[in-house]
């Protein structure tokens, strides 16, 4: 698993664009920017959509206070579903909605989920973690995927 110190690897990601999905490069996201990045097992999921991603919408702006250039929402669903997700919490600009649709960035990380029990295949843990400039310099997973605690925004803003 990806830990502190190391430099986030190098996959594509995808986000949507005025013309339909486009393609973002970890590598290109990360260059340059200090990105407080979290992940989650899917869009539309009870703890996802009710505590999670609206956490870090409603502190993007205290978070950009601290001196964070970008907030990023990673999972493991098409930017199609990431998109209207985003547009169904209202999400704006606050947040960048990436969609890892193969699980590439969960792989590389080692932050893999399997629910292929519960029939959704394999996905991303629970997490969040402070990037500067492509390395990591802070990363919380939870243990338990349902809950968000140490992955959560207010558990960020506490450690800028």
């Amino acid at each position: 698993m990806i830990k502190v110190g190391d430099k986030i690897p190098s996959v594509g990601l995808a986000t949507m664009g005025a013309d339909g999905p486009k393609p973002v490069t970890t590598d290109d996201f990360f260059k340059g920017k200090k990105v407080v990045v979290f992940g989650l097992p899917g869009a539309f999921t009870p703890t996802c959509s009710k505590q999670h991603l609206p956490g870090f919408v409603r502190n993007a702006d205290a978070l950009k206070k601290k001196g964070v250039d970008a907030v990023a929402c990673i999972s493991v669903n098409d930017p199609f579903v990431m998109d209207a997700w985003g547009k169904d919490l209202k999400v704006g600009d606050k947040v960048a909605m990436l969609a890892d649709g193969s699980a590439d960035f969960a792989k590389a990380t080692g932050l893999t989920l399997d629910l292929t029990a519960k029939g959704m295949g394999m996905r991303s843990q629970r997490y969040s973690m402070v990037v500067d400039n492509g390395v990591v310099k802070k990363l919380d997973v939870e243990t338990n995927p349902g809950a968000c605690d140490i992955s959560s925004a207010e558990h960020i803003l506490q450690g800028l």
